[in-house]
Formats: structure tokens, C-alpha cells, sequence
């Protein structure tokens, strides 16, 4: 049934992957990025396209993904995805929303667990769009310019590329978390001793 619809969304070539992208994010159990491989491999030349097509369609599908988890809660995640996804993704979410989204954009976990979850706990939205902006640029941008200057031969590059890349951008984003809670914690010391000195 999965592997009928992809192949009916492959025949549509980048308005499949517009389609698929947009699904992703919404409804759709299978990553977009197993078709985005696919139809990079066919013309690597439009790797770029299919990636920009992706990229635009999944920020387009994330708030409706967003406003379906506000709308409909729990219930409709239970009937949409498999409980070991909710359950590891509520996890996330609960520790650190940011770093959740931003992984959730390299997990194998489809990309709407985390845009109905976000609208299901109240997770800002705008917030959900900035942080799924970045990780879905790299993720599919990341493809697209593996396929486009290697060629075919990116097919066998793609995972480990995005492992390395997931690896490396962890740190990077815990990096910054901390250096934005230290922020946080001087300006609230600043306050609280002008307070009261006054």
C-alpha cells in the first residue's frame, strides 16, 4: 500500500515530492526523504529543485500539522502513529522542545509526530517553524547538494553524511542552549541587584 503511493508520487516528479512533503509534515507515515533519494538518483542535475521544492512544501504542512495536534489532542496522535514514537517524542519535548524539533528533523520519526505533538502541548508555534526551518534546511538541502555534485554516488554517501552532520549539530544547538540560559540567569541576577539597590 506505502510502496503503491510513493510510486504514484514518484511519477509526479517534484510535485510529488511537494505533495509527500507537505503529507510529512501533516498525515503521511513515510519521510519524504525516501523520495527525495529516489528522484535525485533518476536526475541528479535537479537535486537542488527537489530539495527547495521539499524544504517550502514541509514548512508550508508544518502548521497545519501544528493546528490539527491544537485541535484534535492526544487522540488523533494515537490513531496517526505508533506509541513508541508519541512516547519517545513527548519525552523530548518535555526536557527541551527546541532540541526535540531539531532532532525530530533528522530522526527517522516522521516529521508530523513533532508538528501535531508541538500543537498538542502549546509549544509556540512560531517557535516550531524557527527551529524546523534550520533542521529541515540542512536535512534536505544536505541530500540536494550531495546529489548534485556527486551524482549517483551520493546514494551511498547520504546516510553517513546525515549521521555526521546530525552528530556534529547537536553540540552545536546544546552549545547554544546553554549559552541562552546563562544569558538568561545573568540578566535575571542584573535585575534582582538592581532591585535591590534601589
Amino acid at each position: 500500500m506505502v510502496q503503491n503511493v510513493l510510486d504514484f508520487l514518484m511519477e509526479y516528479g517534484i510535485w510529488g515530492v511537494v505533495i509527500h512533503s507537505f503529507a510529512d509534515a501533516v498525515i503521511f507515515p513515510i519521510p519524504v526523504f525516501f523520495l527525495q533519494v529516489s528522484l535525485s538518483l533518476i536526475d541528479p542535475s535537479s537535486a537542488l529543485w527537489i530539495a527547495t521544492a521539499g524544504y517550502i512544501a514541509c514548512l508550508v504542512g508544518t502548521p497545519v500539522g501544528y493546528y490539527l495536534g491544537k485541535l484534535l489532542g492526544h487522540s488523533v496522535l494515537y490513531k496517526l502513529l505508533k506509541k513508541e514514537w508519541i512516547d519517545s517524542a513527548t519525552e523530548m519535548f518535555q526536557k527541551r522542545g527546541e532540541v526535540a524539533i531539531f532532532v525530530g528533523s533528522f530522526t527517522p520519526i516522521p516529521f508530523k509526530v513533532f508538528t501535531i505533538l508541538s500543537g498538542c502541548l502549546n509549544y509556540p508555534l512560531w517557535k516550531l517553524i524557527g527551529y524546523a526551518a534550520i533542521g529541515r534546511a540542512v536535512k534536505f538541502y544536505l541530500v540536494g547538494f550531495l546529489f548534485y555534485f556527486y551524482g549517483r554516488m551520493a546514494e551511498n554517501m547520504v546516510g553517513h553524511a546525515s549521521l555526521y552532520v546530525f552528530l556534529l549539530m547537536i553540540p552545536i544547538l546544546l552549545i547554544g542552549l546553554l549559552v541562552r540560559k546563562m544569558r538568561a540567569k545573568k540578566q535575571l541576577m542584573h535585575t534582582a541587584n538592581k532591585q535591590a539597590g534601589e
